[in-house]
């Protein structure tokens, strides 16, 4: 294959999917780490990437950009479901449950349908048409209101005073970015507060985040790394990353997208090569 088609080849897997890693391009296309290295150099030059630790995401993104949701749910998908998958398990049936607003959350709201007794409270329009269409006589779904966001999430004043006297078991959170100095952090600044209020309102906070997420940074933190009690990422994650979020997370959950149900590792444990 010729450079330029190898390029070529990489930019479009950049535009379909904001960003890619030297590992994937390595093995997908069957040459070195150095020709990769190159490669990402020389569309870098061009404007057309922007190199980042381990690989390069699309250019010019800002702590501000929203992506809509419909663009957002084509974005690793089999990661999103295997964290959604082990995310599920980590909630007791009659549990107390609030649900943040995302494709990951909605991938969650799936795998919940099937567990007895939740009294489900969301921002998210997208969760709460799961547990609609699922029509579960023993499940009670209650949407705060707000104003819509580009994410299909419910924000504002009203949203926050729909949450501001709850008490949940559980939160499970969906975020657009993750860094230790940042935290877990949005670009919409009324979701960081309206999450900020779901965080408040629950014991135990379980975030849900692949492996692109983190040093992705949104312009409002909604929760330090330590607020965490669960992170639930998934084995695209670099051991540097996960090092990091290690020394700052209770727990850290990798789910692995290319194994059968019940396979996840946690905290420090990884496959030998």
């Amino acid at each position: 294959m010729l450079a330029a088609q190898r390029r070529e080849l990489i930019l479009d897997q950049v535009r379909r999917s904001g960003g890619v890693r030297v590992t994937d391009l390595v093995e997908s296309l069957s040459v070195s780490d150095m020709t990769i290295r190159r490669d990402l150099d020389a569309l870098e030059s061009r404007g057309a990437i922007r190199k980042v630790h381990g690989g390069a995401v699309a250019p010019h993104v800002t702590s501000t950009e929203e992506p809509g949701f419909a663009v957002k749910s084509t974005r690793e998908e089999r990661e999103k479901d295997a964290i959604a998958r082990e995310a599920a398990r980590l909630v007791e049936p009659g549990s107390a449950v609030g649900l943040s607003a995302g494709t990951t959350t909605r991938a969650v709201a799936h795998h919940l349908r099937d567990t007895t007794g939740l009294t489900v409270v969301t921002n998210s329009l997208q969760a709460a048409e799961v547990f609609y269409r699922a029509s579960r006589p023993d499940q009670t779904v209650a949407l705060t209101g707000g104003f819509r966001t580009p994410s299909d999430a419910l924000v504002g004043p009203i949203a926050v005073a729909a949450l501001r006297n709850l008490h949940l078991d559980v939160l499970i959170l969906g975020v657009h970015g993750m860094t230790e100095r940042a935290g877990f952090t949005t670009p919409n600044l009324m979701e960081a507060e309206t999450n900020a209020a779901l965080v408040e309102a629950a014991r135990t906070l379980i975030v849900v985040a692949d492996h692109t997420k983190w040093q992705t940074v949104g312009i409002s933190t909604i929760a330090p790394l330590s607020r965490c009690d669960v992170l639930v990422t998934d084995t695209g994650l670099d051991d540097e990353a996960h090092d990091a979020l290690s020394g700052h997370v209770d727990r850290v959950i990798l789910a692995d997208p290319d194994r059968g149900n019940g396979d996840q590792h946690d905290q420090g444990e990884r496959d030998e090569p």
